[in-house]
């Protein structure tokens, strides 16, 4: 797909909780190859419009598609098999397990191996073994993790358990990533350590649509931002323009753009 054509396409989406309206008549486009944050106030319609994506949550009514490929009633484990994948906003790790494992354990998530062969341990299955162990170190080298990976996921600062829960989500090939609240609760230099990582992610070809509250974050890796107010797009633009955006500015930033651009 031609870079700057649309990857995924959210058309007329609404979603209803009981008689509250969440999100009313959404439409947008996450351009191929481009960074998208979706920003707005608790309750906006953000975290719904991702669940909604990825099969979380089925809409009142709308469409979703991804590269063509229709994507509304599909199961959530149907839709990260075409390559859309997320994160959540609260850290999600198998805790019990090493980091090495905890990326095994996602990489399993593509094995095409028949279970009797699993348990005969016949020679495809050894063959398959050691791709996942070589592709599983390659990650932890590219989130620059290797020096944990046979340490608890849990025993990790909690910056780098959001490292862990993306290399997590890499590993099932995404090819569209939804990032829901990645920096949460990180220092300023895991930020910026992030913003970093991210920026790796997408030189690989990933499209990423973020969800974010941090501002220094959003306005440094984002190409378009689309700003949300109780469930309608009241904003879409470049960096600038948003910061810029007086709608935009009385319901959200105020004065989290100047520190932002400070």
């Amino acid at each position: 797909m031609a870079a700057g054509s649309a990857a995924l396409q959210v058309r007329d989406l609404s979603i209803r909780f009981g008689g509250l309206m969440a999100i009313e008549n959404m439409t947008f486009d996450v351009r191929e190859g481009e960074v998208l944050s979706l920003i707005g106030p608790n309750g906006a319609g953000k975290t719904s419009a991702f669940n909604a994506i990825t099969g979380y949550l089925r809409p009142a009514c709308g469409d979703i598609f991804y590269r063509g490929r229709r994507l509304t009633g599909l199961r959530p484990n149907a839709i990260a098999a075409l390559g859309v994948v997320r994160t959540f906003q609260k850290t999600s790790l198998f805790s019990d397990q090493s980091v090495l494992d905890n990326i095994r354990i996602g990489l399993h998530l593509h094995s095409r191996q028949h279970p009797i062969a699993i348990i005969l341990s016949l020679s495809s299955v050894r063959v398959d073994e050691r791709k996942r162990e070589a592709a599983a170190w390659d990650i932890l080298r590219f989130m620059a993790l290797e020096a944990r990976a046979h340490e608890l996921g849990s025993a990790l600062p909690y910056g780098e358990q959001r490292l862990l829960e993306v290399a997590i989500a890499l590993a099932a090939r995404p090819k569209l990533l939804l990032l829901d609240e990645p920096v949460s609760g990180m220092n300023p230099a895991e930020k910026v350590r992030f913003m970093a990582t991210l920026a790796k992610i997408r030189s690989q070809g990933v499209t990423v649509l973020l969800v974010e509250h941090d501002m220094r974050t959003v306005m440094g890796v984002s190409d378009r931002i689309i700003c949300l107010n109780q469930g309608r797009i009241i904003a879409d633009g470049s960096p600038k323009e948003i910061q810029s955006d007086p709608e935009v500015i009385r319901a959200y930033l105020g004065e989290r753009a100047r520190r932002a651009d400070g």
